[in-house]
């Protein structure tokens, strides 16, 4: 996605948050950073960013909520379908990416059953209704080795800012 057709909006509380994220690790820069994934949907406006819990089973948002931009979702990356079905009253697609990586989305209406294989930028599902996100949003998570973190590691910080015209 070139930056000019690239819409990020933020509230107050996202915008803080993300301005705290760090590309960064202890060790230096990340190594998750090369991978590049694509953003899952265009263009990209960040309702809600990932707010890590303090501890594993602390409150937190381990994941993104995105507008749904053009209502369809895309793999971020090369994958096989894990799981396409119901949870907790919400449709979920997962990709396992491989090396300990996978994304989910919800919620959405896909097609796709498991096993399945896609290719990054591949339309995987469009967005459905249900779950915690307002309709007209996705919910985006990663996990590595089982443990959420932030997508924005994966798809390379915050997008930039197309400034739009006020009134």
């Amino acid at each position: 996605m070139s930056p000019a057709s690239t819409l990020l909006r933020l509230g107050a509380g996202a915008l803080a948050a993300l301005l705290a994220f760090s590309p960064s690790t202890a060790g230096g820069a990340d190594p998750l950073a090369p991978r590049r994934w694509t953003w899952p949907v265009t263009p990209v406006r960040i309702v809600q960013p990932f707010v890590a819990p303090a501890h594993e089973y602390g409150a937190g948002h381990r994941g993104l909520d995105l507008d749904d931009g053009d209502g369809a979702v895309r793999s971020p990356a090369d994958g096989r379908v894990a799981f396409a079905g119901p949870v907790a009253g919400r449709s979920v697609l997962t990709i396992d990416h491989g090396d300990g990586l996978v994304s989910s989305f919800e919620p959405v209406d896909t097609e796709l059953e498991v096993g399945a294989a896609v290719r990054r930028g591949q339309i995987v599902a469009r967005v459905g209704v249900g779950g915690h996100t307002a309709p007209g949003e996705l919910h985006v998570g990663v996990r590595l080795e089982g443990e959420y973190i932030n997508p924005l590691r994966l798809l390379g910080g915050v997008p930039r800012a197309v400034l739009l015209p006020c009134c």
